[in-house]
């Protein structure tokens, strides 16, 4: 029984001391991986950013009272013009804006009011979905800087054989081996990140795209309503 507790012992070590952090890979894999996976890093951190950032704005864009609309059509049908836009002013959202630019057109022609709404609405689209596209292209590009890196590290291992005169050791294609494994994984995280933030990003655009054209058609019946 004490011999084989002390054959265990030393596996039980050796095997703690395979044990290697995120890290010591990304320093293992030469200067090569080190650039890849800082590019891919910065893409992250810009990934993150941008849906934090547009999340919230997206959010706050769809927070609209849903009495904002009773309250438009009770000072219009008042005649209080000024009032519904000062109203439309002080909350200060998409769907505000465009009830507000057809307040604006009060008196012109139904065609007219129409398409100055349609206009507004696709500034206000233009607004949410700012830096949208980037995290497309992230979600994209993010993959192939990997593979690129995989690559480059293939070259490396390819290159230490080739030097090696017929004596290959593990240890001279590790370099290689790490940046090709290291890369590779980071670019797919970083896409993935990127792909999925993008799409929930779509999703949300999406609701408030809906809200603001369902809005826009309320406030055209209203107009159309008989005094």
């Amino acid at each position: 029984m004490i011999q084989n507790q002390e054959e265990v012992l030393p596996v039980v070590e050796a095997s703690q001391e395979k044990t290697i952090s995120i890290v010591q890979l990304i320093m293992d894999g030469g200067i090569g991986g080190q650039i890849i996976m800082g590019i891919l890093f910065v893409l992250l951190v810009v990934a993150v950013y941008i849906y934090i950032e547009r999340f919230l704005a997206i959010k706050a864009a769809n927070k609209v009272d849903k009495n904002f609309m009773n309250q438009i059509r009770e000072q219009i049908s008042a005649g209080n013009i000024e009032a519904a836009k000062m109203l439309c002013a002080k909350v200060d959202l998409p769907v505000a804006n465009l009830v507000q630019k057809g307040i604006s057109r009060i008196g012109k022609p139904l065609e007219d009011i129409n398409t100055a709404i349609e206009n507004a609405g696709k500034l206000e689209i233009y607004k949410l979905e700012k830096n949208v596209s980037v995290l497309a292209t992230i979600s994209g590009a993010a993959p192939m800087i990997g593979f690129l890196g995989t690559v480059i590290g293939m070259i490396v291992s390819i290159h230490e054989i080739a030097n090696a005169g017929g004596q290959i050791d593990i240890k001279m294609l590790s370099d290689g081996l790490y940046t090709a494994m290291t890369t590779t994984v980071g670019g797919l995280i970083v896409g993935i990140i990127s792909y999925i933030s993008y799409n929930h990003l779509v999703v949300r655009t999406d609701k408030v795209i809906y809200h603001m054209e369902a809005t826009s058609v309320e406030f055209l019946d209203l107009l159309n309503e008989p005094v």
